[in-house]
């Protein structure tokens, strides 16, 4: 999952999406409100974390612009701030929850784990195809009872599949999914993955779940 972080103070910017990183997940910067409007309006984020008082535009501008456009991607908001007005403005402009600086990462982690959970997309903890089961608590992956070992790049990659089940995925789309913008690219590194997760979720078994849809991209489904 891919998320943006928009925090004007480099040091703390670098601190978050350092552990945002360790955690898994692919994370964009910015270091203002309309650059940060520019990557939330061309890129598809699974979640924003944004502060206050950024330059150009700040948190409230950018999330209350995010809604008027009809862009529905879960907004937690970090301030310094920490009066009642303060966070009564913040979700009323439309973001979905509100953290005050000082905080602890476990709590920040669990915010975020949380706006994913309010997405319907995001409910379950447990994600099943098959026999095929991640569970995203543990971040462990089995098939048939059998533990999987996979890379953070190929655990990313392969619930960007399953949560997008029975739909094809441009080699473009999991590729925006799983790497953030400092990536170069290749022009295989998808196919690349692709057969890494073949090999280990679909080798030895009778049902194939990773299909190949030629001249368009990828499908996860049963059959």
């Amino acid at each position: 999952m891919r998320i943006l972080v928009v925090e004007d103070e480099p040091n703390l910017n670098n601190v978050i999406s350092k552990r945002l990183k360790k955690e898994g997940y692919s994370v964009d910067s910015a270091f203002d409100g309309e650059t940060a409007l520019e990557y939330i309006l061309s890129i598809e984020y699974n979640a924003v974390v944004v502060d206050l008082m950024i330059p150009r535009k700040n948190g409230i501008e950018v999330v209350r612009e995010m809604r008027a456009r009809g862009n529905v991607t879960p907004v937690l908001i970090l301030t310094a701030r920490d009066s009642v007005s303060d966070r009564v403005a913040g979700l009323d402009a439309g973001a979905d929850d509100y953290l005050v600086k000082p905080f602890a990462f476990d709590e920040f982690l669990a915010r975020i784990r949380a706006l994913f959970r309010r997405n319907t997309a995001f409910t379950a903890n447990v994600l099943k195809v098959a026999d095929l089961e991640m569970d995203m608590n543990r971040r462990t992956v089995s098939r048939g009872g059998n533990v999987i070992q996979l890379s953070s790049k190929e655990f990313t990659i392969l619930e960007y599949l399953i949560r997008n089940k029975n739909v094809v995925l441009s080699r473009e789309q999991i590729e925006q999914n799983a790497w953030d913008l400092s990536f170069d690219g290749g022009s295989n590194i998808v196919d690349v993955y692709i057969r890494y997760l073949r090999k280990k979720i679909d080798s030895g078994y009778d049902k194939k779940l990773i299909h190949t849809v030629y001249g368009s991209g990828y499908i996860l489904k049963e059959d």
